[in-house]
């Protein structure tokens, strides 16, 4: 494996989680595959979770870790081909990647949508000018259409927890006070494509996500009905897709709550974080023992590390 950009680089899903699941047994097992190696972290949005977990991956493989905010430490960077750079940006991406190419083997790159143009988020502009011109492995830590390390994470928690060979799994929409990007569910319903899985996605009309990624995979609109008799419930807000970036509808009965979660079959609840207590979802319901979104979180080092192995052997 070169890249890790889409959840399905992994080649074969069941057989990543299952190595995932055995690296997280011992995860100093793989100690010097990294040694001499240098990943560097570039975040051009806020991290927590995404940036302590692939730190500690790599560090877990040997490797040297360099991180950097373009937000508050870089220079702008220019993307557009052939443009008269005479305005705010000082750098173009040609020579940033390149140079950044030589300080390290591996570089992840975090870079989140606009929201406001539809087509240069779905180009992702920012991963795709790093993979042209940098000429060494590229990891996306989240971009513009998906998040692929959650993802896998999310897979290695339900198969870590799944009570029945093919459990239900909803994914649901929830309200949230500000334009989401589409990437966290975009890259679950991507992964549970690969699935053997009763899936559900539920939303209100007009949440539809990006039907090339959903395809066939069944969408109802009723939150409860979709939940009944689920096994894990996955919550996330996004912004409209088709109305791009577009908060349509903040309905607060869309909140997920002890009343809802009944309908299931006694579902573990996960979200991926930061979440927005009593907004997207009750105190009740994320502090019961049901919820399994540490578990959720803590699986991200692994997933992180999982992929980084199978690049540093893919690449010497």
């Amino acid at each position: 494996m070169r890249d890790y950009t889409n959840i399905n680089d992994l080649g074969n899903l069941q057989n990543a989680v299952k190595e995932a699941i055995e690296i997280k047994k011992n995860p100093l097992q793989h100690k010097t595959l990294g040694e001499g190696k240098t990943i560097c972290l570039l975040f051009f949005n806020n991290s927590l979770r995404t940036r302590l977990s692939t730190q500690k991956a790599a560090q877990n493989l040997g490797m040297n870790v360099i991180v950097m905010n373009f937000g508050s430490e870089g220079w702008e960077l220019e993307y557009e081909e052939g443009a008269i750079m005479n305005g705010s940006k000082s750098e173009h991406v040609k020579e940033a990647a390149k140079v950044i190419a030589q300080y390290c083997d591996i570089v992840a790159i975090r870079a989140f949508a606009s929201l406001t143009d539809k087509e240069k988020d779905q180009a992702e502009i920012v991963m795709n000018s790093f993979k042209k011109y940098a000429g060494i492995p590229v990891v996306n830590m989240e971009s513009a259409t998906g998040h692929p390390l959650q993802a896998l994470a999310d897979a290695i928690t339900m198969e870590e927890y799944k009570t029945v060979h093919k459990p239900k799994v909803v994914l649901s929409w929830a309200p949230h006070p500000k334009a989401l990007p589409q990437a966290v569910a975009n890259s679950f319903v991507e992964m549970m494509q690969l699935h053997d899985a009763d899936f559900v996605i539920t939303h209100p009309e007009g949440y539809e996500l990006d039907p090339e990624i959903t395809k066939l995979s069944t969408i109802e609109h009723d939150q409860e009905k979709a939940f009944e008799n689920a096994d894990f419930v996955y919550v996330k807000n996004w912004s409209s897709f088709k109305d791009y970036g577009r908060v349509m509808n903040s309905d607060s009965a869309w909140m997920v709550t002890t009343e809802k979660m009944k309908l299931t079959n006694n579902a573990k609840f996960m979200h991926c974080l930061p979440v927005r207590r009593n907004v997207i979802v009750a105190d009740a319901v994320i502090d019961s023992e049901n919820s399994i979104v540490i578990q959720q979180a803590n699986n991200r080092t692994f997933s992180a590390q999982m992929v980084l192995k199978k690049i540093l052997e893919s690449n010497g």
